[in-house]
């Protein structure tokens, strides 16, 4: 079967391959394995570790993963629908055409992962830790980012479209051509070391909120 189109597009709902539970638990025991064009529906993986294995064209639908390490995986061309997280690490992975659409990962981790193409719809990332991660383009629509860390993450194309940043952390990290017009905070966005947004697109209500919050300016470019 062909590559998933590139973008935010993502895999088909239906591919040629249903991967049973336990083949899939011992591709992942392999190291650096790699699952390719294959759906995975309704299963359960809890306190695996995947060892940097490489998921390509791959859906992943209704599924739970609980305490599973994804650390160091790639997963390119890779859509995952209706699932849930709980207690997931996907440190140093790099995630590149890879949709994650209403689905569940309050904390999850993403530290120092490489984000080259992902879309993040309708998800619940609260206290989602993205600091030290390189993200070349992220688009969140209807995302709940409350309490996240964007520490001293390295930014070059962000879309944010009707999310919620309450107390998004995001030090060290300067917001240069954001548009969060269209989203809601009720804390300061930013920590204390940056007292400017240049180039960012707020709505006159966040500018007010901001200023009144931070005492931060809004800079022309």
């Amino acid at each position: 079967m062909g590559r998933a189109p590139r973008g935010f597009a993502g895999v088909p709902d239906t591919l040629g391959f249903h991967m049973d539970i336990d083949e899939l638990r011992g591709r992942m025991g392999e190291g650096d394995a790699l699952v390719s064009n294959t759906v995975l529906c309704d299963h359960e993986l809890c306190y695996e570790e995947a060892n940097e294995a490489t998921f390509e064209t791959v859906l992943f639908r209704g599924c739970l993963f609980e305490g599973v390490d994804f650390s160091g995986c790639t997963f390119r061309d890779v859509r995952f629908s209706g699932c849930r997280f709980i207690r997931c690490s996907m440190d140093r992975a790099w995630l590149n055409r890879v949709d994650v659409v209403d689905c569940s990962a309050p904390g999850l981790s993403l530290a120092q992962a490489r984000i080259a193409s992902t879309l993040f719809s309708s998800c619940d990332l609260s206290y989602a830790n993205l600091s030290e991660s390189s993200i070349d383009r992220l688009r969140a629509v209807g995302t709940r980012f409350c309490e996240a860390a964007m520490q001293r993450a390295k930014l070059k194309h962000v879309e944010l479209d009707g999310c919620d940043l309450t107390r998004l952390d995001v030090f060290g990290t300067p917001l240069f051509g954001i548009d969060v017009s269209s989203c809601t905070f009720a804390a300061p966005v930013l920590s204390a070391d940056y007292r400017e947004l240049r180039g960012c697109t707020v709505s006159p209500e966040q500018a007010l909120a901001l200023a009144e919050l931070l005492g931060v300016r809004i800079a022309e470019d």
